[in-house]
C-alpha cells in the first residue's frame, strides 16, 4: 500500500515538473521567433535593459532589427532629463511607428531613471508584441497620466543647485591645490526659460627644479543669467547678462548685456529629432582689464553682435550636428570671429560605423590681450590667452563589429573589458 503511495506521489510530481517543462520549453519557442530589437541610445544601461525586458531578442545592428527605438534627450528645467523614445518598425512591422517620452528628475537616482526607462519601453513594445504569439502574456494596468506643470509646486518651479569641489595632489617636485564653486538657479515652463549661475574657480600649481621653485596661479569667476520667452511653435526672444572676471584673459571684469531672437524652422516640439535655428543677438560689452592691452587700453566700451545658424538632426541612420557662428565688434568690423563646429555619425554598413568631429575659429577679435611677452611658464601651462589667428581640432573613429547579431544575454562576472584593463565594479 505504501508502496503505491509513494508511486502514486512522484507519478504526480513528474507530471507536474514535466507540464512545467513543457510550458517553459513551449514560452522558449514562441521567444524564438519574439521581434529582434535594436536600441540606439548614448547613455541606456543595455544589461539593465536586457534583464528586465525578456520578451524581445536583442540585435546589436539596426539592419538585423524588426523594431528600431530610437532614444534621444534633452535638459529640463528642473535638471532633469526628457527621454523621447521613437518606435519605428520593420519588415513585418513597418506600419507601426509612434513617440513616447519619459522625464527623469534632478533627485533621481540612477536607479530610478532606469526603472522609468524601462517602463516607458515596455509601453512602446506592446503595439508590436500585440502582433506576436507572445501576446496572450501581457496585461494591462491603467495609469493616469499629468502635464508637466499640471500641478501645485510650492516651489514654482525653480530648481537650485550648488556644489563645492577641492583638489590636493603632488609629489616630491610637484603639488597643486584648486577648489571650484558653482551654484545654479533654474525656472523652466513652457512658456519662459530663466537660468542663472556663478561660477568660481581657483587653482594653482608649484614645481620645483634645482633651486628654483615655479608657482602658477589660475582665477575665474563667472555670473550668468539666461531668459528667453516661447513666442509660438518657432519664435522665441529673450537676452543674456553676464558678469565675468578671469586672469587668462586679462580682465578684472567684463559686463555684456545681450539681447536676442531665435527661429526654428522646425517645431520646438519636435527639437530632440531635428533642429535648424537662426539665433541673432546684439550686446553692449564694458570691459576693464588687469594689465594694458596691446590696444593701450585699460578699459573699454564695447559694442558686438553675432549670428549663429544651427542644426541638429538624429536619425535611424545616424545623427549630425553643425552650427556656424559669425561675430564682429562694430567700433571695427575687422575685430570679428568666424566658429564652425560639426559633428557627424553614421552606419556605413552592417556592422560598421564611423563618427567625425571638428571645430574651426577664425579669430580677429582678441582685444584683452595684454602687453608685452609671455613667460614661458604662462605658455607651457596655458594661463595666459596667446595671440593666435585660428583655432582648430578634428577627431574621427570607427568601429565594426562581427559575430553573433543578438546581445540578449548577461553575465556581470569580473566586470567589464576595457581597451586598459577591467572596468571596476560600482
Amino acid at each position: 500500500m505504501k508502496k503505491n503511495i509513494l508511486l502514486i506521489f512522484f507519478t504526480l510530481i513528474y507530471a507536474l515538473n514535466a507540464h512545467s517543462q513543457n510550458s517553459i520549453t513551449g514560452i522558449e519557442k514562441l521567444k524564438e521567433k519574439a521581434p529582434k530589437v535594436f536600441i540606439d541610445c548614448r547613455r541606456c544601461d543595455m544589461n539593465y535593459i536586457r534583464d528586465e525586458i525578456t520578451f524581445v531578442n536583442y540585435v546589436r545592428d539596426k539592419f538585423e532589427a524588426d523594431i528600431y527605438v530610437l532614444i534621444t534627450e534633452e535638459q529640463t528645467g528642473g535638471g532633469g532629463q526628457k527621454y523621447t523614445l521613437t518606435f519605428m518598425g520593420q519588415n513585418e512591422f513597418s506600419n507601426i511607428e509612434h513617440t513616447l517620452t519619459y522625464i527623469s528628475y534632478k533627485i533621481d537616482t540612477w536607479d530610478e531613471t532606469r526603472k522609468g526607462l524601462v517602463e516607458t519601453l515596455k509601453r512602446g513594445l506592446f503595439p508590436f508584441m500585440l502582433k506576436t504569439p507572445l501576446n496572450k502574456y501581457f496585461s494591462i494596468n491603467f495609469r493616469r497620466r499629468l502635464q508637466p506643470t499640471a500641478v501645485k509646486d510650492k516651489w514654482n518651479f525653480w530648481v537650485f543647485s550648488l556644489s563645492l569641489d577641492g583638489d590636493i595632489d603632488g609629489e616630491k617636485y610637484r603639488s597643486s591645490r584648486s577648489i571650484e564653486l558653482n551654484f545654479s538657479a533654474n525656472r523652466v515652463t513652457p512658456d519662459l526659460k530663466i537660468r542663472m549661475g556663478i561660477s568660481g574657480e581657483f587653482d594653482e600649481k608649484e614645481f620645483k627644479y634645482r633651486e628654483e621653485t615655479i608657482i602658477s596661479t589660475y582665477k575665474n569667476l563667472n555670473f550668468s543669467a539666461l531668459t528667453v520667452k516661447s513666442i509660438g511653435e518657432h519664435w522665441s526672444i529673450g537676452g543674456w547678462f553676464e558678469v565675468s572676471s578671469s586672469t587668462y584673459s586679462n580682465l578684472k571684469y567684463l559686463y555684456t548685456i545681450a539681447p536676442a531672437i531665435e527661429f526654428n524652422l522646425f517645431p520646438y516640439t519636435i527639437s530632440t529629432r531635428r533642429q535648424l535655428r537662426f539665433l541673432y543677438k546684439i550686446g553692449y560689452n564694458f570691459a576693464n582689464y588687469l594689465e594694458e592691452t596691446i590696444y593701450f587700453k585699460t578699459s573699454e566700451k564695447l559694442f558686438s553682435e553675432s549670428l549663429s545658424i544651427i542644426m541638429e538632426v538624429r536619425e535611424p541612420w545616424g545623427s549630425t550636428s553643425v552650427s556656424l557662428e559669425g561675430s564682429h565688434y562694430f567700433h571695427d568690423l575687422s575685430k570679428n570671429r568666424l566658429t564652425f563646429r560639426g559633428f557627424l555619425s553614421f552606419r556605413i554598413f552592417k556592422g560598421l560605423s564611423m563618427y567625425i568631429r571638428g571645430r574651426y575659429e577664425r579669430i580677429r577679435d582678441q582685444l584683452s590681450l595684454p602687453k608685452g611677452e609671455a613667460t614661458l611658464e604662462e605658455i607651457l601651462l596655458r594661463r595666459r590667452e596667446l595671440e593666435t589667428g585660428y583655432e582648430y581640432s578634428l577627431s574621427i573613429g570607427i568601429n565594426f563589429t562581427f559575430g553573433s547579431i543578438f546581445t540578449n544575454v548577461v553575465n556581470p562576472r569580473f566586470g567589464e573589458i576595457r581597451r586598459h584593463g577591467w572596468r571596476r565594479w560600482r
